[in-house]
């Protein structure tokens, strides 16, 4: 080993303490990074591996009813490699011990052999019997949600008849990641499930010989999907076609790729904070280093070191600390990645799992920190490279000391001298201060950000559930009715009110700009369902013509009040018109576009028509209500308000309390980081100052309130303006995590603060108490030779 390595070695060994805190901070940026970018490629390899291997169709449509003789048009479309056409339909449940209404999907699917598409992962049974009758597989979140397994069964009333299935299988499969059901915005397995049938059995029970009412398609390679959807969307028009959509439009798979999306996000913004102080704490430690050792440079640059080779040994000297920090982000990162990515992979209940720490995310997660570190350092080091060795032999001039102005105040001379002393100090090294004010406060910032999704998602669930959603259950029907079905629910048992709403779905276009989604009808005097503006916390009256979007869809169609949207039904006469966009409000779930149901129905040509019904209901009376809906031939499917509250509350509280613990330790490691450095660098620089105090007489204690005290202002400082920066950060994750499925909004309260404060405040003592060890152990003898 040369000699200047030898150096490097003892240099990283005399500075270990700091070498640790600095590499910490490094291995949470690396951490960072290496848990996003393993968790998105584990995530992606996996969902496409799946995909694949069963066979997810590339195009999806449902009709009202079709020959089997539309199956040979559908495939002489050009790209299309495979056709499988299927019957599907909503059917009411009854599971033994659950008394509250179960709704589920039936499917269709051959029973002699698999399913050309959509295929089916068996994880208990073996599948249909082809000699049983009445069996169904489940899909494996339902099943498990009531405990059913292979040889159970439950009642399921098909086509108005009670028919008692057998579950034959527990499946999984890659149209079902997420299982949701009709007017729902997120999974509830216990309420709703994906059952799959024997095709010939289900079609006879639906009364579909010979015929299908839905259809998937694989494309072949290269195709455009929007070019095969334009023509099978002609095709499915005569028989009650619903526009056909893509597979990113599927309802599991936008979900999946919504949160892949997320993810990308959080990959780009958060190692960039952690690497960023940590090139600032290099940068300080480096610079100090440099003040010692003047002479040794000097004397390297004498024996013939050129300014390049001193310039590489001290940024070996950085890279040393960097491949700490690297070496822990490494293991930290590994294992946060695999904790996230089962926590993904659970919830999507993938049946296969591809997951390693990618060679190619610690490429970059390496090459970030050390061109980070030696960015930060990269001032220092130029300095280094410039000195002439005659200049670098000697000692830095003694810098220029000025009065404070604040001491000559009457507060500054009310202060004792410990405390002056503290003052004099921060203010004559100010960047130092103002840059170790910033590392705490990006610490708190962290914090902020973090603990402000819990205040957030609390938000939403108000904003969605109470004000936006008064009712207590909403029932799908089978068929469009008119307004006699809301006397027939209005006099069922504890129903108190009762309100009618269509969904229709369209296509918008504004200029090039387009959007696949659905316009929502409701009255006029809407109480159940009115449009709350989650910003002005009101409800928006309906007009009486013309739409309301949310403006998250307004601002993806670019349009304002006085705007007009071309808008094409995809359903019924599939009629094509023009409308004015008459209002935009605020809402943080989906794309909502609302319209008065009198002037749609009149749009659609149509009499009054309404195809859910909201209703508001007298808790005591709800196990009645429930009795009397399963036994309605009216009601298709029901969603109970509640049900939609824990749903959501349990499908983000896994992730949501996985990232906060996450960045809590991340950010506590942060802010321990930068006050441990500041405190270690102080105490270099000041050590026989204050080994000086000590003999002049000074106490222990009152040594060490010196040096603490200088960073218990900084702290201080930093509380301030860290939740400011806590604040807009928030503001940039909000908005970078902002997608058609749900917005975060900004909503911090006052508690989200003191509780990052108090832990940025716990960090920073447990630093300030390691320092103040070293401090109570000053060899007062040591420290006051004079080097000569």
């Amino acid at each position: 080993m040369r000699s200047l390595n030898k150096k490097i070695v003892r240099d990283l060994w005399h500075l270990r303490g700091q070498v640790i805190a600095i590499g910490l901070v490094i291995a949470s940026g690396v951490a960072t990074l290496l848990m996003s970018l393993s968790t998105l490629e584990a995530l992606d390899e996996t969902a496409t591996a799946y995909y694949e291997r069963y066979h997810f169709a590339d195009v999806f449509a449902h009709l009202k009813r079709a020959p089997l003789s539309l199956e040979r048009k559908i495939a002489a479309i050009p790209g299309v490699r495979t056709v499988q056409n299927r019957i599907t339909g909503f059917v009411t449940v009854e599971v033994d011990g659950f008394h509250e209404p179960v709704m589920a999907q039936i499917v269709g699917i051959p029973l002699k052999e698999k399913p050309l598409l959509n295929q089916l992962a068996i994880k208990e049974g073996t599948g249909l019997d082809s000699k049983a009758k009445d069996q169904v597989i489940l899909n494996e979140p339902f099943a498990e949600a009531h405990n059913l397994h292979p040889g159970d069964s439950l009642v399921a009333i098909l086509n108005g008849k009670r028919r008692r299935l057998n579950v034959a299988a527990v499946a999984l499969s890659p149209e079902y990641i997420y299982s949701i059901g009709p007017g729902a915005m997120m999974p509830d397995d216990l309420r709703f499930g994906v059952m799959w049938m024997n095709h010939k059995e289900l079609s006879a029970a639906f009364e579909l010989q010979d015929s299908f009412n839905n259809v998937s398609l694989a494309l072949t390679h290269g195709t455009n999907p929007q070019d095969v959807i334009n023509q099978l969307d002609i095709l499915i028009e005569p028989y009650g076609g619903i526009g056909a959509i893509p597979r990113a439009d599927q309802i599991s798979n936008w979900f999946v790729m919504n949160e892949m999306e997320q993810l990308k996000t959080m990959s780009f913004i958060l190692p960039t904070i952690f690497l960023a102080i940590a090139a600032f704490l290099t940068n300080m430690v480096l610079a100090r280093l440099m003040a010692n050792e003047r002479s040794y440079i000097g004397l390297m640059k004498a024996y013939g070191y050129n300014s390049f080779e001193v310039t590489w040994h001290y940024s070996k000297l950085v890279l040393g600390i960097c491949a700490v920090g690297i070496f822990f982000g490494c293991i930290i990162g590994g294992w946060f990645g695999k904790i996230n990515t089962e926590m993904y992979a659970e919830g999507f209940r993938f049946p296969i799992l591809l997951y390693q720490l990618s060679p190619k995310a610690i490429l970059i997660a390496t090459l970030l920190s050390c061109s980070a570190a030696l960015g930060g350092a990269m001032f220092t080091l130029r300095r280094v490279a410039g000195l002439p060795p005659a200049q670098a032999m000697l000692p830095p001039a003694p810098p220029v000391y000025k009065s404070s102005v604040l001491l000559k105040t009457r507060f500054g001379q009310w202060l004792d001298q410990p405390t002056r002393i503290i003052l004099r100090n921060i203010s004559r090294t100010p960047l130092r201060s103002a840059l170790t004010v910033v590392g705490i406060g990006s610490s708190i910032a962290l914090l902020v950000m973090a603990l402000q999704w819990t205040d957030s998602i609390h938000s939403i669930i108000e904003n969605q559930f109470y004000h936006s959603q008064r009712q207590d259950v909403m029932v799908g029907l089978s068929e469009k009715n008119n307004k006699s079905v809301l006397h027939e629910f209005a006099h069922m048992p504890g129903v108190l009110a009762v309100e009618p709403m269509r969904i229709v779905s369209a296509d918008f276009s504004h200029g090039v700009l387009t959007h696949r989604g659905a316009i929502n009808g409701i009255p006029e005097n809407a109480q159940l369902q009115p449009i709350f503006d989650d910003m002005q916390q009101i409800d928006i009256p309906i007009p009486a013509e013309g739409l309301v979007l949310g403006s998250f869809l307004a601002n993806k169609l670019n349009v304002v009040p006085g705007s007009y949207l071309e808008v094409d039904v995809l359903e019924g006469r599939r009629p094509h018109f023009s409308i004015p966009v008459v209002g935009v409000f605020e809402t943080n779930l989906g794309l909502p576009a609302y319209m008065n149901i009198k002037a749609l129905n009149r749009l659609l040509m149509e009499d009054y028509s309404l195809e859910f019904v909201s209703l508001l209901v007298d808790e005591s009376q709800q196990d009645k209500l429930f009795q009397r809906l399963r036994e309605s031939p009216a009601a298709s499917s029901i969603m109970l308000k509640q049900a939609a509250i824990d749903s959501f509350e349990d499908t983000l509280a896994d992730h949501m309390m996985v990232f906060i613990n996450m960045f809590t330790s991340l950010a506590c490691i942060l802010g321990f980081g930068v006050a441990y450095n500041s405190a270690r660098i102080a105490l270099s620089e000041r050590g026989r100052e204050l080994a000086t105090l000590r003999v002049l007489g000074f106490k222990r204690s009152e040594v060490s309130y010196i040096l603490l005290g200088e960073l218990a202002i900084l702290l201080i400082l930093a509380l301030p303006i860290g939740s400011f920066m806590g604040y807009g950060l928030g503001m940039i994750m909000a908005s970078a995590f902002a997608t058609e499925l749900f917005r975060v909004p900004m909503i911090m309260n006052s508690s989200t603060y003191a509780t990052a404060m108090l832990i940025c405040i716990s960090a920073t003592i447990a630093s300030g108490l390691i320092v103040r060890r070293r401090v109570n152990g000053l060899n007062m003898i040591r420290v006051l030779k004079t080097r000569e």
